[in-house]
C-alpha cells in the first residue's frame, strides 16, 4: 500500500496541512502501541480525559484507564449513555463540568474512545474548552476509523439538525484498532460499509470493485482484510482532507449521499443508523446522476445489489417525498440558499453540483421508497 509506513507492527500515514505534517494515523490490531502513542504525546504531569459512551465502555474503558494511568498524572472517565440522541449539548456541558471539576487546563488531554457520536462530541468539547485543549481519537466503529476520526470535523446534533452545531478541531493522533471491529454489531458493521463504499464511488473504482470482490471476506471480518480496507479508505479520506481542509471544495465530495441520507435520518427520528441513510442517499444520488445520463442505470442497480450483499438497506418507509425534500432546506450543506449536492460523473468520479431540482430529487427518492414494505 502506497504511502503506509509500517513500525512495530502498525501501519502509519501521516496528515499534512500546507505540506507540514499535522497528525499521524496508526493502524494495528490491538491497544498495544497506544500506549507508546499517549507518552510520546503526553507532557509531564499530563491528566487524561477519556470521553466514551455506555457502550464501548463496558468493553474497553477498564482496560485502557489501567494500562494509561502510568502515563499520565490523572485519567478521569467521561461515560454518557450511547445513541445519537445523546449527541448535543447538554451532555457536552456535562463534560465541561468534569473537565472542571477535575482542574484540565490547556496543557491536558481528551481522548475520544468510541464511533462516531463520540468522536464528534468529543472532538467539539475540545475545540471549545478554553478555547482549545488537544484530543486523541481512538474510534472503535468502521465508519468511524474509515471516515469521521480523519479530517478534524466535529460537531453536535441541535433540535434533530445534525451536526448543526460544530468546529475544525485537529486531532493530536488518530490510533484505529481494525481488532475492535470484532465486537462490533453486524449491523453496526455493515453502517460502516455505507461509508467504505462512498470513498470508492467517489473516488475510486479500482477499490469499489475490490470490495465488492472481497465482500465475502469483509463481511467474516477477516483481520487483513479489515485493516487493508482501512487503510485504503484512510488513504482516501487522507487526499481529500490534506487538498481542502476547511471544506471549500473538494471535500464536499465526502458529502455523497447525505444530502438526503441526513433528511432520511432525521425524519426517521435517528431509528436507522448514520451509514444506513448515508447507503439510501448514495443510492438516490446515483439515481439521479444516471437520469442524467452521467451513469448508466445498471451501474445503480449494481449499487443496490452491493448494500444487500453487505446488509445494507436500499428502501425505506413511512415517510413523504415532501418532507424529505423540504428537511434538505435545512442541511448544513446549503449556500446561499441553494444545495451543494454530489452527483458521480462516472463511478470513481464525483463533483459538486447546485443545480439538482426538487423534482430530481423527487426521482431519487423514488429510487429508494419501499413499495409497499417496511424497512
Amino acid at each position: 500500500m502506497k504511502d503506509l509506513r509500517e513500525r512495530k507492527g502498525t501501519e502509519r500515514l501521516t496528515v499534512h496541512r500546507d505540506g507540514a505534517p499535522i497528525y499521524e494515523i496508526v493502524l494495528s490490531e490491538d491497544f498495544d502501541a497506544l500506549i507508546q502513542e499517549a507518552r510520546a504525546l503526553q507532557a509531564s504531569r499530563q491528566r487524561l480525559c477519556i470521553v466514551t459512551d455506555s457502550t464501548v465502555a463496558g468493553l474497553y474503558l477498564k482496560e485502557l484507564k489501567e494500562r494509561l494511568a502510568p502515563c499520565f498524572a490523572a485519567v478521569v472517565p467521561f461515560v454518557f449513555p450511547a445513541g445519537e440522541a445523546n449527541k448535543n449539548l447538554d451532555t457536552v456541558m456535562r463534560l465541561y463540568e468534569t473537565l472542571i471539576e477535575n482542574r484540565f487546563d490547556r496543557g491536558d488531554l481528551l481522548m475520544a474512545l468510541g464511533g462516531g457520536v463520540v468522536g464528534d462530541l468529543c472532538g467539539f468539547a475540545a475545540a471549545t474548552y478554553l478555547r482549545g485543549v488537544s484530543f486523541i481519537q481512538v474510534p472503535t466503529t468502521l465508519l468511524s476509523q474509515v471516515d469521521s476520526s480523519i479530517g478534524g470535523k466535529t460537531g453536535v446534533d441541535f433540535d434533530a439538525y445534525k451536526n448543526m452545531v460544530g468546529a475544525f478541531h485537529m486531532p493530536k493522533l488518530v490510533y484505529i484498532n481494525t481488532g475492535a471491529l470484532g465486537t462490533l454489531p453486524d449491523r453496526e458493521f455493515a453502517a460502516g460499509m455505507g461509508e467504505v463504499l462512498k470513498h470508492g464511488l467517489i473516488k475510486d473504482k479500482a477499490y469499489y470493485e475490490w470490495l465488492l470482490e472481497h465482500a465475502p471476506a469483509i463481511r467474516a471480518k477477516e483481520p487483513s482484510i479489515l485493516r487493508q480496507m482501512a487503510a485504503e479508505s484512510c488513504l482516501i479520506k487522507r487526499a481529500v482532507v490534506e487538498a481542502d481542509p476547511m471544506e471549500q471544495g473538494e471535500r464536499k465530495l465526502l458529502n455523497f449521499g447525505h444530502t438526503l441520507g441526513h433528511a432520511i435520518e432525521k425524519l426517521k427520528d435517528f431509528e436507522l443508523l448514520h451509514g444506513e441513510c448515508v447507503a439510501l442517499g448514495s443510492l438516490a444520488a446515483m439515481h439521479i446522476s444516471a437520469l442524467r445520463g452521467y451513469v448508466m442505470p445498471e451501474e445503480t442497480e449494481r449499487f443496490r445489489g452491493a448494500l444487500a450483499l453487505f446488509g445494507l438497506p436500499d428502501r425505506v418507509s413511512g415517510l413523504s417525498k415532501e418532507d424529505v425534500i423540504r428537511a434538505t432546506k435545512n442541511d448544513k450543506k446549503m449556500k446561499s440558499g441553494v444545495i451543494q449536492f454530489i452527483l458521480l460523473k462516472e463511478t470513481g468520479q464525483a463533483f459538486v453540483d447546485q443545480t439538482v431540482t426538487d423534482e430530481e430529487m423527487a426521482e431519487g427518492i423514488d429510487a429508494v421508497f419501499a413499495q409497499g414494505g417496511t424497512l
